[in-house]
């Protein structure tokens, strides 16, 4: 499919099945409710009785197993458009539920390994040291100063320190960038491959998931992926702008989320049709 046929195709999508979406954001206030509410009846069973605790961690497992549910959804939807079904997909809990988990595993495995290269890198570049180093001098020089006087932080802390942090923090943030943009290209793949097998072991394949986006198209997977940020980002935008002038509308969120949410998953499903 074309790149403006995905995007306008997957824009009306969600508006298919307002049922399903209206099951979607439901559970989803629910999961929520039920993640806060185990939190705060553990926080109350620590001071209190143990009895609040135990049950709050219930709870809260019970808001997680949904929103592993929720989670699962949204990889079927991802298959609705690999298969370009116009339906939105039922609800298959126990499925939804597997795959949910699978998609939260694959995830950790995709973007655990940019985040050492990244740890890595501030440990090389000594950011790490020299933010702790700066922060121990500066507290100290306020604690040890006289009342009233006022700190001068140039004095405490030399220039050539300040410079050597910010040239670490430019190399660190650079490379953290474009490795998280590169590993988020993988993943859309990564996450496209668990909707077309539903094989854990299929979708965190790297290799595959590279040569997936090259018999796309580098620049239509790039291309894609930044117009869905950017839709999104814009009816955001638009959204809390007019939040400024009509009191409540931003409430509009909790249904304006789940409908850009479908959105994302199915134009990914859509633009991996071209090669499943």
């Amino acid at each position: 499919m074309e790149i403006m046929d995905i995007l306008k195709e997957s824009f009306i999508f969600p508006s298919n099945d307002l049922a399903k979406l209206a099951i979607y954001i439901a559970l989803t206030f629910v999961s929520g409710l039920l993640a806060v509410l185990g939190v705060v009846l553990f926080a109350i069973g620590m001071y209190d009785n143990a009895v609040f605790s135990i049950l709050g961690v219930i709870i809260f497992i019970a808001g997680l197993v949904l929103i592993f549910i929720l989670t699962g959804y949204l990889v079927s939807i991802v298959k609705s458009g690999i298969d370009q079904v116009d339906a939105a997909p039922e609800f298959v809990w126990k499925e939804n539920l597997i795959t949910g988990i699978k998609y939260v595993l694959m995830n950790i495995v995709y973007f655990i390994i940019p985040a050492i290269i990244v740890a890595v890198v501030s440990m090389a570049t000594n950011l790490v040291g020299n933010s702790v180093d700066i922060f121990n001098k500066i507290m100290i020089a306020h604690m040890t100063a006289p009342a009233n006087t006022t700190v001068v932080i140039s004095e405490v802390v030399p220039q050539s320190q300040f410079i050597a942090l910010g040239n670490a923090m430019i190399i660190t943030g650079i490379i953290a960038c474009v490795l998280f943009i590169i590993f988020a290209l993988l993943q859309t793949m990564g996450e496209a491959r668990l909707a077309n097998t539903g094989s854990l072991g299929t979708a965190v394949n790297f290799i595959e998931s590279f040569k997936d986006i090259g018999r796309i198209g580098w620049g239509k997977v790039i291309a894609v992926v930044i117009l869905i940020f950017l839709v999104i980002f814009v009816i955001n935008i638009v959204l809390n702008g007019l939040n400024n002038f009509i009191n409540g509308i931003g409430i509009l969120s909790i249904i304006v989320t789940p409908y850009l949410t479908f959105f994302a998953a199915r134009a990914t499903g859509l633009l991996y049709s071209d090669i499943a």
